[in-house]
């Protein structure tokens, strides 16, 4: 389930998608759908487009700084393939792994408001939903472990956010942390291609454990 490229449930969200297609009418500038096969066994779950990333390009991550670490580590752990070149049609697939985020439109300022993740959420929740295979939910900061929570009707405050961290929720489904792939987040060595690259390899055990 995808909102309309017309999307009027945010209204924030609406004029400034609205404003990006008047200033660069041949970018993507709708909701940014979900990447990857639907018999996945992990979502990738992050906060929102980058104005000029997805919403540019029209992939979940591409385009700008944060997609570097998430795709050459997908990568490298056999969970995509290809050779991340920053575009849609770099030829990049995903492997038993698919990338959502938890708002699908750009947000002013890369920051949705708490009104929008949630009117936003029955679709991650319908994302989630229709993933019969689906065993992992990595979280990509915050704002999506609260908005993965949400689509459970269970209060973030019930399972903290901590990176690295793995909660067992109710029925099975296992949600992960880690610190947004973010520029801001790596440029500061708050997060590193080794601490990412180690959230990642846990999830792959899990996997390996229950095939």
């Amino acid at each position: 389930m995808l909102p309309a490229p017309d999307c009027p449930l945010c209204p924030r969200l609406a004029a400034y998608r609205q404003a990006n297609r008047a200033e660069n009418p041949a970018w993507f500038n709708a909701p940014v759908p979900s990447f990857g096969p639907r018999d996945a066994w992990l979502l990738v779950a992050g906060m929102a487009p980058g104005v000029r990333g997805a919403n540019r390009t029209g992939r979940p991550f591409t385009g700008d700084h944060a997609g570097i670490l998430l795709y050459e580590t997908l990568i490298k752990f056999g969970l995509a393939r290809g050779t991340y070149r920053a575009a849609p049609d770099d030829g990049v697939s995903l492997q038993g792994c698919r990338i959502a985020n938890a708002v699908r439109c750009v947000p002013p300022a890369n920051l949705p408001r708490p009104s929008e993740v949630a009117t936003c959420n029955p679709f991650l929740e319908a994302e989630i939903a229709a993933l019969p295979r689906l065993r992992v939910v990595l979280a990509l900061g915050v704002l999506a472990h609260a908005a993965v929570l949400r689509t459970r009707k269970i209060p973030a405050s019930r399972y903290k956010f901590a990176h690295g961290a793995q909660h067992v929720l109710p029925g099975g489904l296992i949600l992960a942390n880690s610190y947004h792939v973010s520029r801001y987040n790596t440029s500061t060595r708050r997060l590193t291609t080794e601490m990412f690259e180690r959230v990642v390899a846990d999830l792959l055990a899990i996997a390996a454990k229950g095939a």
